[in-house]
């Protein structure tokens, strides 16, 4: 129903745009008062605050496998048979060389395998001895590359974070205290108020970023941590820090699982089980102090004073050097391979046994349905993020204030005092294209720069139901309007009195009226394109593209009537052209330019310069509204991408023996039932 009213609202913005505001209007607000009538149940906020304490979970997996078929019908295998336990209190890691299949099979534990058509994802895992479907825990998963708002300090971050995951029914000042208390956990304190930073402004480190991803990920209060390669690009003190602060987390009782390329030494000790894992095969699976007598017994024996990780490392890398050292090193990794394999059926043996001793004391929640604040406290936090992030961007301010006070003064000294002779026509067209270009162009590809990597953190916070796409997409537009009108609004106090331009006061405050709503124009366009682009450089290249095509049908290199009658929609699109045609009507009309060569006499009006633009039936009014059409359209259609590029994951098939001993099980479990109902009327 929300779809289908949603498509109705961009049906009306299209095909009626006077009516278009106030029907987008009327949606937000009526979606506004719907989504605020809507409350956290109080029982499941009890339920979750009682089944999170002292929790402890077990993840063991079965008969994991992941292949993927290329076009070619080439079938790739990612994983193969992977079988192995994760304990509470317990650090495993997960070793292998790039392209073993380490974060395939983080991914897949953690549920996060994105959903491909060719992709096949079998095997089962259980937790607690559940099926992890029906065993409901609170997982967290730091992901290999840190993703943060760059303005934001780390308090800032962790509080945002806090408002958005934490149960409804905790206060401001309990959600202060845990990020206070979580900042000292991590290490923080010195860097709390510190930005997180990028290329352009210098903020934390590459370990205190790590951290606070993990930091971000402990809000929730997470049973279940999956971290994917932490210490990739971090020098050796801050992966030892990083590492140290996972190893505290086993200590508190979580169960943490962590993929790991080549660690130190110092950090290898840290972990209590292992993983190896070579072109997507197991080749050991147990305790890590046990991994170098387990490949001592294989004939592979590590040297005194070597580092283990890198020993073992070297042992199950397959080496591309030369045809005859690969053929000797993947000989090697595939006797290693049998030989786990001739272990593991007894090993599988001694787990299922075990396992079956530990589900009475390791129980999972039955339900922890994280809670979400109101859709209007959604709004109001993601405004306030979107507003410290612009407003706190001093080069890019810096740097479009520089620009378009460059460009006006640039404009001017060209223009300079233009007077109404008809020689001056030239001038003006010239003049008011060049100014709906920059200020078209200005705004668009900073768009372009920017939204694409903060669509790439929103999708992954809402992968973890932190917000909704409505109170975001709401917040970024309120936070957008105060700079989409200070920019355009520098370059028309300058260029405007400067070039000579219709000297009447309100023909300046409908000129500064077009350029910012075309600045908001042009902004909404690279939003759309921002979405729809896969990357950010997809983006940067689309837009300019899509722009120059506008500029051509913008009425100024080409006349209206001339085009041909199958492109004349694009024009209907084109928000140059609107911008063009509003500057030109507010300009020219009631204008009269005379023949100022010598020897000649007459003079042109205003309305004829317009009529031979074919503008002559334009208005000032009409082309805003024709503006306001496509910005409508364009911040819909981005609505309507956002919202359809949910992050999307890919379903586990169950092996075919498991599936069959389900079904055994079931049909076995319904013979009882039945036969138990059949003694039961006997009886009776």
């Amino acid at each position: 129903m929300a779809q289908q009213l949603e498509f109705a609202v961009g049906a009306a913005v299209i095909l009626a745009p006077q009516y278009g505001i106030p029907v987008f209007l009327a949606s937000a607000l009526g979606k506004l008062v719907f989504k605020s009538r809507k409350r956290n149940a109080p029982g499941h906020l009890e339920e979750r605050r009682e089944s999170n304490s002292k929790q402890q979970v077990s993840l063991q997996w079965s008969h994991v496998s992941c292949s993927i078929t290329a076009q070619n019908g080439e079938t790739k295998q990612l994983l193969q048979e992977q079988s192995a336990i994760a304990k509470p209190n317990r650090l495993l890691a997960i070793m292998g060389p790039s392209g073993s299949g380490k974060t395939t099979l983080i991914n897949t534990l953690a549920r996060q395998v994105a959903c491909q058509k060719k992709l096949d994802l079998t095997g089962e895992i259980l937790i607690n001895g559940q099926p992890i479907e029906t065993a409901n825990v609170r997982q967290g998963y730091v992901q290999q590359e840190d993703m943060f708002f760059s303005q934001l300090t780390v308090r800032e971050t962790l509080m945002m974070a806090a408002h958005t995951r934490m149960p409804g029914h905790a206060t401001n000042a309990e959600k202060a205290a845990f990020v206070e208390d979580l900042i000292r956990r991590l290490g923080l304190s010195k860097a709390a108020d510190s930005v997180v930073g990028d290329k352009k402004k210098r903020g934390l480190s590459g370990g205190e970023k790590k951290r606070l991803s993990i930091g971000a990920e402990l809000i929730a209060e997470p049973v279940l941590l999956f971290t994917d390669e932490p210490t990739t690009g971090l020098d050796s003190f801050q992966a030892e820090k990083v590492m140290q602060t996972l190893k505290d987390l086993c200590k508190e009782g979580h169960t943490v699982i962590s993929s790991i390329h080549q660690p130190r030494s110092s950090i290898f000790a840290m972990f209590d089980d292992l993983i190896l894992l070579s072109e997507g095969r197991m080749l050991y699976t147990g305790p890590a102090s046990q991994a170098l007598s387990y490949f001592e017994e294989l004939g592979h024996h590590c040297p005194q004073h070597y580092n283990p990780a890198e020993f073992l490392a070297d042992l199950i890398s397959v080496d591309a050097s030369s045809p005859e050292a690969q053929q000797e090193t993947r000989l090697r990794v595939n006797e290693l391979a049998a030989a786990y394999l001739e272990k593991q059926s007894t090993r599988t043996q001694a787990a299922g046994s075990s396992r079956a001793g530990k589900q009475e004391s390791l129980k999972a929640p039955t339900s922890l349905d994280r809670p979400h604040c109101s859709w209007q406290r959604q709004a109001q936090l993601l405004l306030k993020r979107s507003w410290r992030q612009i407003s706190r961007d001093r080069a890019t301010i810096m740097a479009r204030t520089i620009a378009n006070v460059s460009a006006a003064l640039i404009f001017g000294s060209i223009f300079n005092r233009m007077k109404l002779s008809q020689t001056a026509i030239q001038d003006r067209l010239g003049l008011l294209q060049v100014a709906a270009i920059n200020t078209a162009m200005g705004s668009l590809v900073k768009t372009c720069t920017t939204f694409p990597a903060e669509r790439t953190i929103v999708t992954r916070e809402r992968s973890k139901k932190s917000y909704d796409v409505g109170p975001y997409f709401l917040a970024k537009l309120l936070a957008e309007l105060p700079v989409g009108a200070l920019f355009p609004g520098v370059f028309g106090t300058l260029v405007y009195p400067t070039t000579g331009l219709h000297c009447k006061w309100s023909r300046f405050v409908r000129f500064m009226g077009i350029t910012c709503l075309e600045s908001f124009t042009a902004s909404s366009m690279g939003l759309a394109v921002g979405s729809i682009a896969p990357t950010g450089d997809a983006a940067q290249a689309l837009g300019p593209a899509i722009m120059t095509v506008f500029i051509v049908f913008g009425g100024y290199y080409a006349n209206a009537s001339n085009v041909p009658k199958g492109l004349r929609w694009i024009a209907h699109t084109s928000l140059i052209k609107y911008s063009f045609e509003a500057f030109c009507v507010n300009e020219f009309r009631d204008l009269t330019f005379v023949n100022d060569k010598p020897g000649r006499v007459g003079s042109e009006s205003g309305e004829e310069v317009l009529d031979r633009l074919s503008f002559g039936n334009s208005s000032v009014s009409r082309s805003a509204k024709g503006l306001s059409r496509v910005m409508l359209f364009n911040y819909w259609l981005t609505y309507s991408v956002l919202k359809a590029k949910r992050p999307k994951f890919q379903r586990m098939r169950r092996p075919v023996a498991a599936e069959a001993a389900h079904t055994g099980a079931v049909a076995s479990s319904s013979d009882e039932s039945a036969l138990s109902s059949h003694n039961g009327n006997g009886d009776h």
